[in-house]
């Protein structure tokens, strides 16, 4: 199982403070649909720049995300890290930025707004990130205080790889469907169901939500779980993903401040 954060551009210090370019943006979510601007308005594309590494240099990368109040974000708790790769809690260790409202970097329109310090969750790989201005125009994602069923049906957005081949992570959001497959303490395992079997998270989806949409939630979709690891991509086998109902409470408090 590989973590969905990896090594964008590798950089020495002398080329971080020259500015070095991300590499051209590919699609996201293998075997997914790329989003209608104006959907899933709350997914969030967050990007990290001068990122440090033990001997000195320095590299970019990126995460997915999801809004869940006008000033809060959840991920990843292992998009944000120490030279070490130990996640870190507090100021937040290197430039982030998160765009949110928009389905193709190549348009206008949504936010771009910076990220200014994390909270590494109680238990699993999940953090919340606080934005240094509040967005209100994107309704944000609700938090599911009950456990999902093995066999539901949950969606997944994600500004990852389209194959694990590909160079940079993506330029347009993209979805799929995935079926509760498993489900354990902290974890729920997801395997691939529409468009395709293959169906499946990809690298630069770290922190990615994966949320319901049926019934009462069709409109006000809930979150169930937030990306972590999985097998390299694209693949039908299961992903481990982290629950977010046994961490409702300190979600709700976090949001709080």
């Amino acid at each position: 199982m590989a973590s969905r954060c990896t090594r964008l551009v590798a950089l020495t210090a002398v080329a971080a403070a020259a500015g070095t370019s991300l590499a051209t943006p590919a699609n996201a979510v293998a075997n997914g649909n790329p989003v209608p601007e104006g959907r899933y308005r709350f997914a969030v594309k967050l990007t990290m720049t001068g990122i440090p590494k033990p001997g000195g240099t320095y590299y970019d990368s990126a995460c997915s995300a999801a809004l869940l109040s006008p000033r809060w974000i959840v991920t990843a708790g292992h998009c944000f890290h120490d030279p070490r790769r130990d996640p870190v809690s507090g100021p937040v260790p290197y430039e982030t930025t998160a765009t949110i409202g928009r389905a193709d970097l190549s348009r206008r329109g949504g936010h771009v707004v910076h990220v200014v310090s994390v909270r590494q969750g109680p238990s699993g790989d999940i953090a919340m990130a606080k934005l240094d201005r509040p967005v209100y125009d994107v309704v944000p994602l609700r938090v599911a205080e009950r456990p999902p069923a093995v066999g539901d049906v949950l969606r997944i957005t994600g500004w990852g790889k389209l194959v694990a081949t590909d160079p940079a992570p993506a330029g347009h959001l993209r979805t799929g469907q995935l079926k509760v497959s498993a489900l354990a303490a902290g974890t729920v395992g997801v395997k691939g169901y529409r468009p395709a079997p293959g169906t499946s998270a990809c690298e630069y989806d770290s922190g990615a939500p994966y949320f319901t949409e049926t019934g009462r939630n069709a409109r006000f979709p809930v979150l169930v779980s937030v990306e972590s690891t999985g097998p390299s991509c694209p693949h039908d086998q299961e992903e481990a993903t982290t629950r977010v109902d046994p961490l409702h409470d300190w979600i709700r408090g976090t949001l709080l401040t």
